[in-house]
């Protein structure tokens, strides 16, 4: 190791120490957060829908949503593939209100059915799903019901169950799964030397984990928060540099499950795509136009007319924007087929690949893991699609920005195929077997990134 990366190291290392030092002013950051939120979600309900002429700067709602759907989303997605989950061990105000609630709650045992490892997927797809359906995007009183009942729950998990934990945060948060698995390449993490774990002397000072991870042993930086709380611990802990997806190939990756394999392929790359551009996808279209006619034909009028409460579905009458009976049933015919597709495109070659690389151990799902550039990539860049449109309607037009997110996929898919190809060599030596396992992932890997840059 070279002086500058010894130097690099170091000052690394100091500033995961210079948080340990600064909670109290986090906790006040937080609060400050936590703040700026509440106003950003509850005012706009209050307030009329933003006209044409309104613009970002001189509407709340308009700024509102930007600040939600233009920044906030996309960019903490950007921020936990390049430093980690600091977002949610120092910013998410709903880490911070659950563990608040927890310092002063029941402080009950943890139940066996809320750590069922399903919960982060089924939970992001309910609420991906429910968003697309109220036009969660376009209108604060979908957003204040989504992400307010979300806080809300976070705090009653927090006020019932655990003392100053974050159990929402580990087992419950619709989000968390996908940062879990963003993270992954991440060039940062808390780095753990169980070796140079020191036997205890006397009592040795105690480390509230919000997240409930079980440092000395912790592999990777999927679980942890990066709150600094555990920085230099017993001399085992500390902030470091790491080869970005590093922990994908000889990392946690290695232990991964089935529900992150699901997380990846029927949901980021099938579900999500599907979920940010079905209002301009001719598949959306096709379905809508069979149902009409369908209905037609057997002289059913209701679901083409019959409006639900904007709670349910999207209604907003004085916006001339209604979704219908027809319009839902095919957003979700498209959102289920979007997920069907991207699973069997994927999924065929994983099982392949992994028939290929003969092993005790099947190794489809660390296969799949390779995956994870890819559905980040096409995450950040769909979400950052509402950031483009938003600016686009006040007119402020970014040069070229369509052709890097473009490239970005393109880059993204080439280090998943390298990715997978890594992985290969460790289930197999076989040069010939490796090479043909990562063409098999490689076709629709490259086939979803050049789609994805022809149609985004």
């Amino acid at each position: 190791m070279t002086s500058i990366q010894i130097g690099a190291q170091a000052l690394l290392g100091g500033f995961g120490d210079l948080l340990l030092r600064r909670q109290v002013f986090i906790r006040r950051l937080q609060w400050g957060i936590v703040a700026g939120y509440a106003a950003l979600l509850v005012v706009p309900v209050v307030l009329p829908l933003p006209a044409r002429t309104d613009f970002i700067w001189t509407n709340l709602t308009r700024f509102a949503q930007f600040v939600f759907w233009g920044l906030w989303w996309p960019f903490v997605i950007l921020a936990t593939a390049l430093v980690g989950r600091f977002w949610c061990g120092i910013l998410c105000p709903e880490g911070a209100l659950s563990e608040f609630a927890s310092e002063r709650g029941a402080g009950r045992a943890i139940p066996g059915w809320m750590k069922w490892s399903g919960w982060p997927v089924l939970s992001f797809i309910s609420t991906t799903v429910y968003g697309q359906l109220t036009s969660i995007y376009q209108y604060p009183k979908p957003a204040a019901l989504l992400l307010g009942g979300s806080t809300f729950a976070a705090i009653a998990v927090g006020a019932r169950y655990g003392k100053a934990k974050r159990v929402w945060c580990r087992f419950l948060c619709p989000v968390s799964g996908v940062f879990g698995i963003v993270s992954k390449i991440a060039p940062l993490h808390f780095r753990v030397d169980p070796a140079s774990w020191p036997a205890p002397r006397g009592r040795p000072d105690a480390v509230n984990c919000a997240p409930l991870v079980p440092i000395k042993t912790m592999q990777g930086a999927a679980a942890c928060h990066m709150c600094g709380r555990c920085s230099g611990h017993r001399g085992a802990i500390r902030l470091a540099w790491r080869k970005p997806a590093i922990d994908i190939v000889r990392g946690s990756g290695r232990m991964a499950t089935g529900w992150e394999t699901a997380m990846l392929l029927p949901v980021m790359l099938g579900l999500v795509p599907a979920a940010l551009t079905w209002s301009g996808s001719d598949w959306f279209l096709a379905i809508r136009q069979w149902l009409v006619e369908a209905c037609l034909d057997a002289q059913l009028m209701w679901p083409l007319s019959l409006r639900l409460p904007w709670w349910l579905l999207t209604n907003y009458p004085a916006a001339g924007d209604i979704m219908t009976i027809v319009d839902a049933v095919s957003l979700l015919a498209l959102l289920a087929l979007s997920a069907a597709l991207a699973t069997l495109a994927f999924g065929f070659p994983l099982a392949a690949s992994a028939w290929i690389l003969r092993n005790r151990v099947r190794p489809m799902h660390h296969l799949a893991q390779s995956l994870i550039p890819l559905a980040s990539a096409s995450l950040f860049t769909g979400l950052l699609s509402l950031t483009i449109s938003q600016l686009r309607m006040d007119g402020i037009m970014l040069p070229i920005v369509d052709d890097l997110r473009s490239a970005l996929v393109l880059a993204a898919a080439v280090w998943s195929v390298a990715l997978c190809h890594q992985i290969t060599g460790l289930y197999d030596r076989c040069f010939g077997r490796r090479l043909l396992a990562t063409c098999l992932l490689a076709l629709p890997t490259l086939t979803f990134a050049v789609g994805w840059a022809a149609f985004s």
